[in-house]
């Protein structure tokens, strides 16, 4: 590939000839990608961090009973007391078309009575008892780091096992001593604890750490809620929006526990993905502004760039025209000043790129140090996006050396060589 190294030796001299309107002039540019680099890298590490602590299962529902019926219906009274009944959630998973996955759930000392009296040899504590199914740790944020979770078959056969939250065992275990296959009593009923978990929620880590896990079979029949079943966890079918699901496993609860359609005080949910499409919405606004922001920057440094290359051909007019008078082309003229612009906006958009790039790896390696990241994580810039950064910016470059160039291209060769 042939490269014009005496019009490159004539932009480098050119350039260095005027060192200081050359550094203002790239400024601007240089400082336009750096701030969108710093925005949109700050802006992903505040997302990496929220979505770290958000379930990984993001369009779970949950459903429960949260007051009597206001309502009489097909014969029935006011003021009866709903409930969930194990059979029920089978019901609903034939029944309701929408539902992928859906589980029942209960709870000791959450929502009402007292917590367990839980003891470990000497040492003791009252912690709340919950509950679950195996997959529960992407529904519930946390994560077991020692021994295992709970599985389909400690359901089954209502194993008396015990998964416990890190604070609990730091409670009720030794700093130097593994809870894994120790037994702890919950008011007086023997259970084996098979694995430790962390949470990672973004509001109540300490609370949830506070929590003993245990397999929602194992509960009810160990804590006298055989006929009941407290709450339902409902994850719909691939492809359909939780609200759906969220809407026809109520109306279908309503019909089954004949609750008027309009007694809209029975049931209580809480549908995840509502909430989780509002921080999505929140990060693609902030992404928007930081655009905005950066990109009205960039075109600023580059209409200083059009600018300055204005002056560059008002002062080379007499050279411009001598170049016309031997036989030099418009598009040769044209290139001269194009190129010029491009080279001056690319570098300097590479620097800023570069130098944004390097603080956003330096402020990673202080939160990595940091025992409390608070809601941030790992800031990074997406490659697609420096890619698009860049193309803007060459972009922009073409343009603003366009009107410089037409300009240049259009001197009178006679009339330049008299140009004093």
């Amino acid at each position: 590939m042939w490269i014009d190294t005496e019009k490159w030796q004539e932009i480098f001299k050119t350039l260095g000839q005027h060192k200081l309107r050359t550094f203002l002039t790239g400024l601007g540019v240089f400082w336009g990608i750096f701030m969108l680099t710093l925005l949109l890298g700050a802006t992903k590490g505040l997302e990496n961090g929220v979505n770290s602590r958000f379930p990984a299962v993001p369009n779970v529902v949950f459903v429960w009973v949260k007051g009597t019926t206001q309502m009489p219906y097909q014969g029935m009274s006011v003021g009866r007391q709903i409930g969930f009944k194990a059979e029920d959630v089978a019901l609903i998973e034939k029944n309701v078309g929408s539902v992928g996955y859906i589980r029942g759930q209960n709870s000791v000392g959450i929502w009402n009575g007292t917590p367990p009296y839980t003891v470990r040899k000497e040492k003791n504590g009252t912690f709340s008892v919950e509950g679950t199914h195996a997959g529960m740790e992407g529904i519930k944020s946390f994560r077991v780091n020692q021994g295992r979770s709970i599985n389909d078959i400690d359901n089954r056969d209502r194993r008396k096992i015990a998964v416990i939250g890190k604070r609990v065992a730091a409670q009720l275990f030794n700093p130097d001593e593994n809870p894994i296959g120790a037994d702890i009593t919950l008011n007086g009923i023997n259970f084996t604890v098979v694995g430790v978990f962390e949470s990672y929620s973004a509001g109540n880590k300490q609370q949830e750490e506070e929590k003993i896990y245990l397999p929602n079979d194992t509960l009810r029949y160990s804590f006298n809620q055989v006929d009941w079943i407290g709450s339902l966890v409902v994850i719909p079918k691939p492809g359909i929006h939780a609200a759906v699901v969220e809407q026809e496993v109520k109306e279908y609860l309503g019909k089954l526990k004949k609750v008027h359609p309009d007694d809209r005080g029975v049931f209580g949910s809480f549908n995840l993905q509502n909430e989780y499409e509002k921080i999505e919405g929140l990060f693609f606004g902030m992404t928007f502004v930081g655009w905005f922001v950066a990109v009205g920057t960039i075109l600023s440094g580059a209409i200083g760039v059009g600018n300055i290359m204005l002056i560059v051909v008002k002062e080379r007019t007499r050279e411009i025209g001598l170049r016309k008078a031997l036989g030099a082309t418009p598009a040769s003229i044209t290139g001269m000043i194009v190129q010029e612009a491009i080279f001056i906006t690319s570098v300097a958009g590479y620097a800023g790129l570069v130098a944004g790039v390097s603080v956003l790896e330096l402020v990673n390696m202080l939160l990595s140090k940091a025992e409390d990241k608070g809601f941030f994580g790992t800031f990074e810039l997406n490659f697609n996006t420096a890619l698009t950064a860049l193309t803007v910016l060459v972009i922009s470059g073409l343009f603003a050396s366009m009107l410089p160039a037409s300009k240049a291209a259009a001197v009178n060769p006679i009339v330049a060589l008299q140009d004093e």
